[in-house]
């Protein structure tokens, strides 16, 4: 499948898409959003891929939408805008095979948005994060005012969201809305090798971890915790549990197969 506005690359069963608008600082318009859509399609059904990283071309992970589509949406156009960007997003989100942003520099508005769909984000240590839509007389429009509090709070969420501002990437460490800072050489690399070590474990496993997570966290502790037991009971009739507790009894390394 091509693109014209993303990179992929497989190796080693790690997707790594590359958002390749650099003269744009790879802001996302509608064709990027729909290209990252048709992009997630593929990689949810290849069996060659067990986790996802993505990141940006240049200097920027993404700054945000393109203003000039922005500046043109009618009030129903901004709407289905939103919700067409949420659906894409929730793919990242959503996804059974880990997800990793890697932030190797702004990551402002929309750019924030996906970075936070993801599971996990690694940063450069010269990154910017932000959600900068009030100053252009706008709210959050792809999952901003939803998945800011969840990682940082409410307070701090509502400070951010309010003022516009944007952290480094050690602010973003200290609250929570990164979980890794690195040289920006290594933001990849880094990002690569987290991914790596979640493919040494079961897939079935990673997939119920995800799952039970995302429940808890939206419908509460009783959701979540239902979610986890039968996760845990489906888990237990799978050939990859045998083979990680003989594993375990035999001090061997696993080899697990996904089912």
């Amino acid at each position: 499948m091509s693109y014209e506005f993303l990179q992929l690359a497989v190796d080693e069963r790690i997707a790594t898409i590359t958002i390749n608008r650099p003269d744009k600082l790879n802001a996302l318009n509608v064709d990027t959003v729909g290209e990252l859509d048709r992009c997630m399609t593929d990689l949810a059904d290849r069996a060659d891929v067990g986790a996802i990283v993505i990141t940006g071309a240049g200097r920027a992970f993404a700054a945000g939408a393109d203003i000039g589509e922005l500046a043109a949406l009618t009030p129903a156009g901004a709407q289905a805008f939103a919700e067409r960007g949420q659906r894409v997003l929730r793919r990242f989100e959503t996804s059974r095979k880990p997800t990793i942003a890697a932030v190797n520099g702004f990551a402002l508005g929309g750019g924030c948005e996906l970075a936070m769909s993801c599971h996990v984000r690694v940063a450069a240590e010269s990154a910017k994060l932000g959600q900068p839509e009030v100053k252009l007389g706008l709210s959050p429009g792809y999952g901003g005012t939803q998945r800011l509090p969840r990682l940082v709070g409410r307070g701090r969420a509502l400070e951010l969201l309010l003022t516009g501002d944007a952290v480094s990437a050690a602010e973003a460490l200290r609250i929570g809305l990164v979980n890794v800072v690195v040289p920006a050489a290594d933001v990849l690399s880094r990002s690569r090798a987290m991914a790596a070590a979640m493919l040494q474990q079961a897939p079935l496993a990673l997939a119920a971890c995800i799952a039970a997570v995302d429940v808890g966290l939206e419908y509460g502790l009783e959701a979540g915790l239902a979610v986890e037991a039968t996760g845990f009971g489906v888990l237990a009739s799978t050939a990859d549990v045998k083979e990680g507790t003989s594993a375990f009894l035999a001090k061997r390394a696993p080899a697990f197969t996904g089912r």
